[in-house]
């Protein structure tokens, strides 16, 4: 099963479902979804293969969105939708593939296309898979070992919330087999899925300091989303939620709020 955080209670109107990007989790969006959920019910995800989610060796978007679908038709049929990055092409293909269950949809710091940061990702999952996490007791000490593969401190920092050392032994909580083996559907897109466009209001809100929206992209995101808009973040890259949370909250908010 796929593992979420559920909050506030308001069945006026829909509720709001948060994918997260890869390596990223529930958590990670617990002080913008508390926020969020003050006039509205939001649902929090951990993707599978991430988390406390069931693991898989399928990491395809077609069944990524098929789990958002599930979560949608579980808690009444229908859902504004938002997604950073890996939760933002799940949440595009669930809006393209089933637009019955999406009332509006936020995309954040994502496009439909494929990237070219397979060495990146590839390389964080190689040093999570190489660090020696058996002994550890201390994230402290999690961070002094992982220093010698990951140089940024934020990028560390941001991994290490996925390091289980209190519940059992110590493990990360991601499928790395699984994230590794599908790499680079992951990055790609999924040109084969019978898309037609999503008619719905949809908000493409990206860093401006982020190389992954740019405005050579729009026309493409346009001819599957008629309605998009696109809304940059000053000062904020890839990581926009978590740079400037106040700015992106209101951003959405102010979206999701209008008829």
């Amino acid at each position: 099963m796929l593992n979420l955080i559920d909050q506030g209670s308001h069945p006026a109107q829909p509720p709001l479902l948060i994918a997260p990007g890869l390596f990223g989790s529930a958590r990670n969006w617990g002080v913008i979804a508390k926020r969020l959920s003050q006039d509205r019910r939001v649902l929090s995800l951990d993707m599978r293969n991430h988390g406390d989610s069931f693991w898989s060796d399928d990491h395809s978007y077609a069944a990524l969105a098929g789990d958002l679908a599930e979560v949608i038709e579980a808690n009444g049929g229908r859902a504004d939708v938002m997604g950073h990055s890996m939760g933002g092409k799940a949440s595009m293909v669930l809006a393209l593939t089933r637009p019955d269950l999406v009332r509006k949809l936020v995309v954040a710091d994502m496009a439909p296309v494929r990237y070219g940061h397979a060495a990146t990702h590839g390389g964080l999952i190689a040093a999570m898979q190489a660090l020696q996490i058996d002994d550890l007791t201390s994230r402290s000490e999690a961070d002094r070992r992982f220093a010698e593969s990951v140089a940024d401190p934020g990028t560390r920092a941001f991994l290490l919330q996925s390091l289980e050392l209190r519940d059992g032994p110590v493990r990360w909580k991601f499928n790395l087999d699984a994230l590794k083996a599908n790499l680079e559907g992951i990055l790609g897109w999924p040109e084969d899925l019978p898309f037609a466009p999503f008619e719905g209001p949809a908000l493409f809100v990206h860093g401006a300091k982020s190389p992954y929206v740019k405005d050579e992209m729009h026309a493409r995101i346009r001819g599957l989303f008629p309605e998009a808009e696109f809304t940059a973040i000053e000062g904020a890259g890839h990581w926009l939620h978590a740079e400037r949370p106040r700015e992106f909250e209101t951003v959405v908010a102010e979206f999701l709020a209008r008829d």
